[in-house]
C-alpha cells in the first residue's frame, strides 16, 4: 500500500494529501470553507465518518471531489479546519469545489470491519452484501440529498490505498459520478502489487509497513502518528539476514493478522483471486484518469493492470479513459517537483506539468463542463529523453516486437544465437549471501533503487552480465518487457532475476555530441548528454519465483538439472537508450531484501530452516535450440 519505505510519511503525504508544491508560498484558504463532520449511514446500518468542507460562497453551485482512505481524515474535530490538505492541488482551492474525505468501514472514526482489498461482488441480494462499490454510491447518495450547494457532479481520486477506493468506485457507480483518477491504485495486492513480484514476497516494503498498520478497535482518532520502524542498526540487509525466515519476523511484528494472512497465502489462491479488482472493470461509464509512476516501487502494476482492463471493458464502457505515467515514485505527482531521482535527472518539474495540464482539467472538464482537456489514451513521460510522448494507445501501435538474444562472451544483441552445440551461462548463488538490492546500507526499501548504479552487481560472481555494443543511434523501448529464458538449477527451488539497465558512456566528453532523436527534434526539450561516466542506471527489473513457474496458483517443486522455460514479466517502460550508451541485461538468483531469500530448496519458505537455504548452481543457456533473450518493443 502507500509509502511503504516510509510509513511515518502516511498521514503527511497521503491520507489527506499536500495541495502544493511549496506549500509556503500558497494563500491560506481556511477562512473560504466550512468544514462539517458527518457519520453517514449505509445499507447494512453502519456509519461512515465523512468531513465535508464546503464553500462559503453560496453564490453558485460546486462540483464534488472525494477522496476515501484507510489513514485517517484527521485532524478530528470540525474547530480544526484543514482544507489546504484536502484538495489534490491549490488550483482546486482556488476553483471552488466541495471536498469530502470518508474514513472506509473499519478504520479510524468509521464503524464496521475493515477488510484489505474488500472483494467486489457483482451481485448484491441484500443489504448486508456490501464492497467498496456500495459504500461510495451510498455515500454520494447521501451527499447528494443532505449536502447544499451541489451541482449534481462527483468526482473521486486517491493514490495508493485511496488510488484502490477510487478504482473500486467505478463497477456499479453511482450515476453521479462523472470523473474518477485512480492513482498508483492497488489491482491485485498478489500479482506484481505490493504484496508479491513475481511469486516472491515483497520484504523491504511490507515488513515496516505492517509493523505499524495494525487492526483497530473503531470509532478512534488515534494513533495521529506512526509508529517510526527500527531495524536498530540501520541496517536491513544484515537485520533481516539476522532474522532468517519470515516467520520469525511475523513474531517479532507481533499479532497483525493482516501480515499473517499475507504470510500464509503465498500462493495466488481463493484468498487473493477475489481481492483482484481488475476482473470487475466492465461497462464502467465515469470518465477516468489512471495515473502511475515509472519508479513507483509500490504500485507500478496496478494503474497498468487498471487501463488494460478499462480497455478490454466491454462495449457500453465510456471512451473516455486516458493513462498518465510520469518518471515519479509513489504518488511523486503531488507534494514532490518530480525534477529527479537520485542521480537522475529529468530535466523538468514534471509534476507541476501534470497536476496543471492534466489532472486539473480532466475533473474541470468532467465536474464543470470546463474547456475539453483534450487528453489522449496515453500521455506518458519517456525518461532518457525526458520529453511527454501522447499515444492512441498503450502500448503504442508504432512499437514493434523484437528479441534481445544472450549471446556469448556476455554479448547482447539483435540476432538469435546460431551455435550447433549446447551452451551456456553458469554462476553459483548462495542464499546465505543473497544479491543486495542496492550498494548501501539502508532501513526499508529507499525509493531511489528503481533507478540506482547497478555496477556494483556487476562485478559480483553470482550475476550473469549481457550488453550490447555501443549504440550508434538511439533506441526507444515502449510497453512491456519479457524475459524468456531457458534455464536449470541443481536446486529444486530457484528465483530468477532480471534487471534491464542503461549504461552511460565511460566518459562522455570523448564522444560526439548527441542531438535530439529525429521524431522529437521539434520538441520543447533539452537532452545533453549525461556526465555521469559508466553509471548502470537500473530501468526495469523484476522476478519469479520458479515454483510458479506453471502458473501463480500452483507451486511446483523444480527437476534439479532440467533445463525448463520461463517468462520473467517486468513490466512496461517508456525509455530511450541513447546514442553512445549500451543496453545491458543482469540475471541472479537474489534480491535481498526486497524480495524475501528462497532457500533453493522446495520447503514453505516462510517455515524453512537454516538447513534448508543451500547453495546451487544456476544454468541459463543460449545457443540455436535454447535461446534465452528479453522480448521488448521498440519504436523505430
Amino acid at each position: 500500500m502507500l509509502h511503504r519505505s516510509l510509513v511515518s510519511l502516511f498521514l503527511a503525504a497521503v491520507s489527506i494529501p499536500a495541495t502544493v508544491l511549496a506549500a509556503d508560498a500558497e494563500p491560506d484558504y481556511t477562512s473560504d470553507y466550512t468544514k462539517y463532520e458527518y457519520r453517514v449511514p449505509v445499507r447494512d446500518g453502519k456509519k461512515l465518518f465523512t468531513v465535508v468542507y464546503a464553500p462559503k460562497d453560496t453564490s453558485r453551485s460546486y462540483p464534488v471531489l472525494m477522496i476515501r482512505t484507510p489513514y485517517g481524515c484527521g485532524p478530528y474535530g470540525v474547530a480544526r479546519n484543514n482544507v489546504q490538505r484536502a484538495a489534490p492541488t491549490s488550483d482546486f482551492l482556488k476553483a471552488g469545489y466541495i471536498f469530502v474525505c470518508q474514513d472506509v468501514r473499519g478504520r479510524y472514526m468509521s464503524e464496521g470491519v475493515f477488510v484489505e482489498m474488500t472483494p467486489h461482488l457483482d451481485v448484491k441480494n441484500s443489504k448486508q452484501d456490501i464492497d467498496e462499490s456500495s459504500d461510495t454510491n451510498d455515500t454520494v447518495q447521501w451527499l447528494l440529498d443532505h449536502v447544499k450547494g451541489h451541482n449534481g457532479r462527483v468526482g473521486l481520486w486517491g493514490i495508493s490505498y485511496p488510488g484502490f477506493y477510487a478504482a473500486a468506485s467505478l463497477p456499479q457507480a453511482h450515476p453521479a459520478i462523472k470523473a474518477v483518477s485512480p492513482q498508483a491504485p492497488i489491482a491485485d495486492l498478489y500479482r506484481d502489487d505490493d504484496s508479491f513480484h513475481g511469486g516472491a514476497f515483497m520484504l523491504a516494503a511490507n515488513y515496516g509497513f505492517y509493523a505499524a498498520y495494525q487492526p483497530q478497535a473503531t470509532p478512534t482518532d488515534e494513533p495521529r502518528h506512526w509508529k517510526e520502524f527500527d531495524e536498530h542498526n540501520g541496517d536491513g540487509y544484515d537485520y533481516f539476514l539476522r532474522l532468517g525466515n519470515l516467520a520469525n519476523m511475523a513474531k517479532l511484528i507481533g499479532n497483525n493478522p493482516l501480515f499473517d494472512d499475507t504470510l500464509e497465502h503465498d500462493s495466488y489462491d481463493a484468498f487473493w483471486q477475489k481481492r483482484a479488482l481488475t476482473p470487475h472493470l466492465k461497462n464502467i461509464q465515469p470518465a477516468v484518469l489512471t495515473v502511475g509512476g515509472w519508479f513507483d516501487a509500490e504500485d507500478l502494476a496496478g494503474p497498468l493492470a487498471i487501463n488494460r482492463a478499462l480497455r478490454a471493458g466491454g462495449k457500453g464502457s465510456n471512451p473516455r479513459q486516458t493513462l498518465v505515467m510520469g518518471p515519479w515514485t509513489h504518488g511523486g505527482w503531488i507534494g514532490q517537483q518530480g525534477r529527479a531521482l537520485g542521480r537522475v535527472d529529468f530535466g523538468q518539474n514534471t509534476s507541476e506539468f501534470f497536476q496543471k495540464k492534466l489532472l486539473f482539467p480532466f475533473f474541470e472538464q468532467y465536474l464543470r463542463s470546463g474547456a475539453d482537456a483534450k487528453l489522449p489514451a496515453a500521455y506518458v513521460f519517456e525518461t532518457g529523453t525526458n520529453i511527454w510522448r501522447q499515444y492512441s494507445a498503450w502500448p503504442p501501435a508504432e512499437a514493434k516486437p523484437r528479441a534481445l538474444y544472450f549471446q556469448a562472451g556476455g554479448q547482447l544483441n539483435w540476432t538469435a544465437p546460431t551455435e550447433a552445440a549446447p551452451a551456456f551461462d553458469a554462476y553459483v548463488s548462495d542464499p546465505n549471501k543473497p544479491v543486495p538490492f542496492i550498494a548501501y546500507a539502508a532501513q526499508g526499501m529507499p525509493r531511489e533503487y528503481m533507478a540506482s548504479d547497478q555496477r556494483f552487481a556487476s562485478t559480483r560472481p553470482d550475476v550473469l552480465v549481457y550488453e550490447t555494443e555501443v549504440l550508434e543511434s538511439d533506441v526507444t523501448l515502449a510497453g512491456p518487457l519479457t524475459a524468456n529464458l531457458k534455464v536449470s538449477t541443481t536446486g529444486t527451488d530457484a528465483d530468477w532475476v532480471v534487471k534491464l539497465i542503461d549504461v552511460y558512456p565511460a566518459d562522455p566528453y570523448l564522444l560526439p555530441e548527441v542531438p535530439a532523436p529525429e521524431r522529437v527534434k521539434h520538441a520543447d526539450s533539452t537532452v545533453p548528454l549525461s556526465s555521469m561516466g559508466g553509471y548502470q542506471q537500473l530501468v526495469r527489473a523484476n522476478p519469479l519465483r520458479a515454483r510458479f513457474r506453471h502458473g501463480f496458483d500452483k507451486p511446483e517443486a523444480v527437476v534439479p538439472g532440467e533445463v525448463e522455460a520461463v517468462q520473467v514479466e517486468l513490466q512496461d517502460i517508456n525509455h530511450t537508450f541513447r546514442r553512445g550508451h549500451r543496453i545491458m541485461v543482469q540475471v541472479q538468483s537474489s534480491w535481498f531484501p526486497l524480495i524475501d531469500r528462497n532457500p533453493q530448496s522446495f520447503v514453505r519458505i516462510r517455515d524453512a530452516k537454516p538447513e534448508d537455504f543451500k547453495a546451487a548452481t544456476q544454468q541459463l543457456y543460449r545457443w540455436r535450440d535454447q535461446p534465452s533473450s528479453l522480448s521488448v518493443r521498440v519504436i523505430e
